[in-house]
């Protein structure tokens, strides 16, 4: 086996040791202990993050044309970015306790639906619909400490919007706005590092001051999406 082969076979084992951490983060989930999770489902962002571009670098595709990287990158994402994310939002009590478990189960249904999408990922590289960031929602629902009522309505209204064909911006293989993204994305993950170290009692303004990022995304994201529709539509 020649090292080139060799290597490509390790990021298929870097993708997939996602799953690895994804489990770590459930157990810790489920014995209430939600900073190391959090650290975890972080951990498992940063794997998804970096494996594209070390899976180009080592032309995984061209070397193992027979594996599909593609789908092992879905099976990772969906267990990290829903199931993960779902079992914290019941379990840290996030939702409201009667509807806990229903609530609970809309971004598993949502996103099962998302992630089998043919043009989930549309070829000029963006998401269609929003793209499961389920983590990142139970993060900032946490850290926050927002009322149970806002965060069954940020569930519900995330859940219907899997289903709308907004393009949202693929942050790694981004075609225009790539370096502001990839500039503003690191300052965030720093933010985001500097609160989970600094549980359980994060510095509030931090918290609130990091959500510029996911605003500038989201805003570029329905920007872009707008200049593409006035100009089919010319």
């Amino acid at each position: 086996m020649s090292l080139r082969l060799i290597l490509a076979w390790l990021v298929h084992l870097y993708t997939a040791s996602g799953v690895v951490v994804g489990f770590l983060a459930v157990l810790s989930v489920d014995q209430g202990n939600f900073k190391p999770a959090l650290l975890l489902m972080a951990l498992a962002v940063f794997i998804d993050a970096t494996d594209g571009a070390l899976a180009r670098a080592a032309c995984v595709k061209e070397l193992i044309p027979w594996f599909d990287g593609s789908l092992l990158d879905n099976i990772t994402d969906y267990f990290n970015y829903v199931i993960v994310a779902a079992l914290f939002l019941l379990r840290a009590n996030l939702l409201p306790a009667q509807d806990a478990l229903w609530l609970a189960c809309l971004p598993l249904l949502a996103s099962s639906y998302g992630f089998c999408r043919k043009d989930a990922k549309t070829d000029d590289y963006f998401f269609l619909g929003f793209p499961s960031y389920w983590n990142i929602v139970a993060f900032y629902l946490y850290v926050l400490n927002t009322p149970l009522w806002l965060n069954a309505f940020v569930t519900i209204a995330l859940s219907i919007v899997v289903f709308v064909p907004i393009k949202f911006i693929y942050p790694s293989r981004a075609q225009r706005f790539r370096a502001s993204i990839n500039f503003f994305g690191g300052l965030w993950g720093i933010a985001v590092l500097w609160i989970l170290f600094s549980l359980p009692a994060p510095p509030r303004t931090l918290a609130i001051a990091s959500l510029l990022f996911p605003a500038y995304y989201t805003a570029l994201s329905f920007w872009l999406e707008f200049r593409r529709m006035t100009t089919a539509s010319d």
